[in-house]
C-alpha cells in the first residue's frame, strides 16, 4: 500500500508542478506586488493538491470503482430492466450532486441559487444516464443519438435569456468529475454485460458524453421559467498576508471543506450501505477495505479542495486581473496553462486508465492526454479571445459541435464515443477552480459582463478535446490500414515462396 500511495504521489507532483511552475514565472515577470504576496498561498494550494490527489486516486480504486464494479454486476445478474434503469437514475444524480467541480461552479454562478443549479444537473445526469444505458441495451445509433441531442440544445439556447447560456453549457462540463467518472464508468461496464456481442466493451464509452449533454438541456429549461434578480459582484481578495496567516487561513477553512465534502460523500456512503444491506452482501474483509478506501476518497477530496479554493482559485484571479493589462503576455500564457491544467485533472487520469485497461493498452493513454491537451489549449485561447474581442459562445459551440459530429463519421467508432467522453472530464475541477476565476479576472479588467463572456470557458474546454481526439482516431485508423497492408503483403512474398 506504501509504494502505490508513493506511486500516486510521483504521479500527482508531475502533473502539478508544470502548471505552479508555470504561474509563479508569470507572477515573477509582472510587477504586481499583490500577485508576488500570492505565491506562498500558492506554493501551500499546489502541495495540498499533490497530497489531496494522490489519497483520492488510491481511495477512488478500492471504493468508488468496486462499488460501481459491483451494483453493475448485481444489476445484470438480477436482470430487472425496470430496476436497473431506475438505479442507474438514481446512483447518477447522487454522485454528480456530490461532484466538488459542481460545488465550485455554483458557487460563482450568480444568477442561480447553487441548490437549484446542483439540483437541476443532478437531474439531467440522471435522466440522460438513463437514456445512454437504453442506447447501450438496445444498440441504438450512436451518432444519430448525439446529433439529436445536441440539435436539441441549440434549438432550446435560441429561447433561453443570454445570461443563462455560459452558464447552463458550463454546467455540462462540470458534472463528469473525480466522483462520477470511475463510479459511473465502473456501473456502466456491469450493465454492459447483459450483452453478448463482441463490441459491448468497447460501448461503454460514449456514456459521460450524455451525462455532459443532459445537465444542459435542463439548465437551459431551467432557465426559460427561472427568474433571476440576482446582480454578479466583483471578487475581492486579500493578498497582503504573512506567511503566518496564509497558514492560519487554510486552518481556518478546514472545517468548511470537511463539511462540504462529506454532505457531498453522504449519499454515495448511505446508497452504498443500504444496497449492499439488501442485495450486495460482500464479505467482511471486502467491505471493510471499500470503506477504508472511501475514507481516504473522503481525506483526499477535503485536502484537494483545500488547495484549489484558498490557493489556485485567488491565484488565477488575481493573475487574470493583472495579465489582462499585457496583450503580450496573455494568449502565450493562455496557451500554456491549457496545455498543463489537464494533467492536474483527477477524472481524466481515472478515464485513460479505464481506457487503457479495456482496450488492452491497443489505445496509448499518452497520445490521449496529448490530444486533450492540445484541445484544452486551444479552447482556453478561444476563450480568452471571447473576452477580449466580445463575440458570442455560439460562434465556438455551433462551429465545433459541427466539425465533432462531421469527424465523426470518419473516426471508428470507439475513438467517437471516448472522444465526447474525453471533452467531459477534461473540463473539471481545475476547469471551474482555475481558468474560470481566471477568465473572470480578464473580464472584470475589461469591463465586459462576466456572466456573457468568462462562463462558457467550461463549455469551450470541453467542445474543442472532441475534435483532437477524433482527428487522433483517423490517424490511428490510417496506421491500422498501412499496417494491415503490409502485414498482408508480406503474407503474399511468404505465400509464394
Amino acid at each position: 500500500m506504501k509504494n502505490i500511495i508513493l506511486n500516486k504521489f510521483k504521479e500527482s507532483f508531475l502533473a502539478v508542478l508544470p502548471v505552479t511552475i508555470t504561474v509563479i514565472l508569470l507572477c515573477c515577470i509582472m510587477p504586481n506586488s499583490s500577485v508576488l504576496n500570492m505565491i506562498p498561498t500558492f506554493i501551500i494550494g499546489s502541495f495540498l493538491l499533490i497530497i489531496g490527489m494522490s489519497i483520492f486516486d488510491f481511495g477512488a480504486n478500492i471504493s468508488m470503482v468496486q462499488i460501481g464494479a459491483k451494483i453493475g454486476r448485481h444489476l445484470t445478474k438480477k436482470r430487472n430492466i425496470f430496476f436497473m434503469l431506475l438505479m442507474c437514475f438514481v446512483i447518477a444524480m447522487i454522485v454528480t450532486i456530490a461532484e466538488p467541480d459542481l460545488l465550485v461552479l455554483s458557487e460563482q454562478t450568480p444568477n442561480i441559487l447553487p441548490a437549484i443549479l446542483i439540483l437541476s444537473v443532478g437531474i439531467g445526469v440522471g435522466l440522460f444516464f438513463l437514456l445512454a444505458c437504453i442506447r447501450m441495451l438496445k444498440k441504438w445509433n450512436y451518432n444519430l443519438l448525439i446529433i439529436i441531442v445536441c440539435f436539441a440544445m441549440f434549438l432550446i439556447a435560441l429561447f433561453v435569456p443570454k445570461e443563462f447560456i455560459g452558464v447552463a453549457f458550463d454546467s455540462g462540463g462540470v458534472t463528469t468529475g473525480a466522483l462520477s467518472v470511475p463510479l459511473i464508468i465502473s456501473l456502466s461496464r456491469g450493465i454492459s454485460e447483459l450483452r453478448v456481442d463482441k463490441d459491448k466493451k468497447e460501448d461503454t464509452f460514449g456514456l459521460m458524453a450524455f451525462c455532459s449533454l443532459g445537465p444542459i438541456i435542463i439548465v437551459l429549461l431551467l432557465g426559460l421559467i427561472y427568474n433571476s434578480n440576482s446582480a454578479y459582484e466583483k471578487i475581492t481578495i486579500m493578498s497582503d498576508y504573512s506567511f503566518l496567516e496564509v497558514l492560519m487561513n487554510y486552518l481556518r477553512n478546514i472545517p468548511l471543506h470537511l463539511k462540504e465534502v462529506g454532505m457531498s460523500l453522504s449519499p454515495i456512503v448511505i446508497l452504498f450501505l443500504i444496497y449492499n444491506k439488501i442485495f450486495l452482501k460482500i464479505k467482511r474483509k471486502e467491505f471493510w477495505k471499500i470503506i477504508k478506501g472511501l475514507i481516504y476518497t473522503y481525506l483526499g477530496l477535503v485536502i484537494f479542495m483545500a488547495g484549489v479554493n484558498e490557493g489556485f482559485l485567488p491565484m488565477s484571479y488575481m493573475v487574470g486581473t493583472t495579465i489582462a493589462n499585457s496583450q503580450l503576455l496573455i494568449i502565450p500564457f493562455a496557451a500554456l496553462i491549457g496545455f498543463f491544467i489537464i494533467y492536474s485533472e483527477p477524472a481524466v487520469k481515472v478515464l485513460l486508465e479505464q481506457i487503457e485497461e479495456i482496450t488492452n493498452g491497443t489505445i496509448n493513454k499518452e497520445i490521449l492526454f496529448f490530444s486533450l491537451s492540445i484541445g484544452v489549449s486551444i479552447a482556453t485561447i478561444l476563450s480568452v479571445l471571447r473576452i477580449i474581442l466580445g463575440f458570442s459562445l455560439f460562434y465556438i459551440l455551433i462551429p465545433g459541435y459541427l466539425i465533432a459530429i462531421v469527424l465523426s463519421f470518419f473516426t471508428p467508432g470507439v475513438f467517437t464515443r471516448i472522444a465526447f467522453d474525453s471533452g467531459g472530464v477534461a473540463s473539471g475541477t481545475m476547469t471551474a477552480s482555475f481558468l474560470l476565476p481566471f477568465a473572470i479576472g480578464i473580464a472584470e479588467y475589461m469591463n465586459r459582463d462576466v456572466l456573457l463572456y468568462s462562463f462558457g470557458l467550461v463549455a469551450t474546454i470541453a467542445t474543442i478535446p472532441l475534435i483532437t481526439v477524433e482527428i487522433i482516431g483517423i490517424v490511428y485508423k490510417i496506421k491500422t490500414k498501412k499496417t494491415m497492408k503490409v502485414q498482408l503483403y508480406n503474407a503474399e512474398i511468404v505465400d509464394y515462396y
